[in-house]
Formats: structure tokens, sequence, C-alpha cells
């Protein structure tokens, strides 16, 4: 059964009103609430999830850090990144937090193949990797059976910022983007074909 899905593109907005937003819209969700994608980019900010340690913070310089309540470690989001966030009735679509992950993970991977990138995930550390660098990041928060936060994939951004953390909260992990390996450069694009993928994802369940 293919449930109801609405699409938000919010253009590029500040991190904490999203992520309030998102707060906002879980907390007044009911049995009937339509399950949202929401697309945004963001101004250069770091977020730190909950259990985040502060010696993954290296040097942040005078970009800002934002605690907030996902799950992980800490990223980094700034304009050239697709966002996807996933605002999903978990229990209506009869999902389990690991079957959504994989599920953005798979999203992720089939758009990318569609630009010839063999990207793959890894057991140890969630997210999708092409040559052993980390091209998308999760990262996830379930309240009452409904998801929110979500996927963020590199397409052409300014990549130094990562060199001031350890991205995901590891000591080293390089980073890459879509432009760099050989896909599309042009981030509207790309964010059409990734929310084509993530709804034929979702259409399974």
């Amino acid at each position: 059964m293919i449930l109801p899905l609405n699409i938000r593109a919010l253009g590029r907005c500040d991190y904490e009103p999203v992520w309030r937003a998102m707060q906002e819209f879980t907390a007044a969700r009911n049995a009937v609430t339509t399950d949202e994608l929401w697309l945004v980019e963001h101004p250069p900010v770091y977020t730190q999830g909950m259990n985040g340690k502060p010696e993954h913070l290296l040097d942040l310089g005078d970009i800002p850090l934002v605690q907030t309540d996902r799950g992980g470690q800490v990223t980094y989001h700034g304009p050239g990144q697709i966002v996807v966030y996933v605002l999903i009735d978990l229990r209506r679509r009869g999902l389990g937090v690991r079957q959504l992950v994989s599920l953005l993970e798979q999203a992720a991977i089939d758009l990318l193949t569609g630009y010839g990138i063999t990207a793959y995930t890894r057991r140890d550390a969630p997210g999708v990797y092409v040559q052993g660098k980390k091209i998308a990041a999760l990262g996830l928060r379930v309240r009452h059976g409904c998801s929110y936060h979500g996927l963020s994939l590199n397409v052409a951004m300014n990549l130094a910022p990562f060199q001031r953390i350890n991205p995901c909260g590891y000591p080293g992990l390089e980073v890459t983007q879509v432009c760099d390996e050989g896909g599309a450069d042009n981030a509207a694009d790309v964010s059409a074909a990734l929310l084509s993928c993530l709804k034929q994802c979702l259409d399974r369940f």
C-alpha cells in the first residue's frame, strides 16, 4: 500500500529553526498526519548528536555548533549539501528504525549508481561511502514511533570544514562529494533524483 507523502522544499534555512519545526511537527502528529520529506540546504553549521563527545570537535573556528537531539556524533552542513529530513510514522508503515536507516542508505546508493558511482554501506558506521570516503551521513530521532532528522548528501560544497572535526566521530575519516566522484554538480538536479529514489524506497512499505 502506497501511503501519502508530502514534499516540502524549504530552500536555504538556518539549522535550528528547521530542527525546532521538526520537533513541533512530530509532537503534533496524530494517526492520520501525512508523512513528509523536508528538503533543505543549511548555511555553515556543525551539529552534535545527543551522545556527542567533545574530543571530536577539533577546531570549529567561526562556524557555529548546535547541540541537537539526533543520534550520532558531530557532522557539518553547508551550502552545496542536500539535507532530507524524514518525518515518517514508522508504526503506520511497519518500519523499524534499522529498516529506515537501511532504506535511506539504499536510496543514496541508488542515486549514486545512476551517476555511475559505486557506493556502499559499512556495518560498523552508518552512512554511504565511496572508495573509503563518506559521501552521505545519517542521523535520526524517533519519538512515539515517528522519525525526524534524516540524511545529508554532499553534492558540490566546500569540504574543508570537515577537517576541523572527526566526522561522525571517526578520526581521520575522509569525505567526498558527488561532483568529485564524476557525478552532477547541480544540487537542484541531484535533489530531484534523490527524492525520486527515496519515494521509490518508501513505496515498498
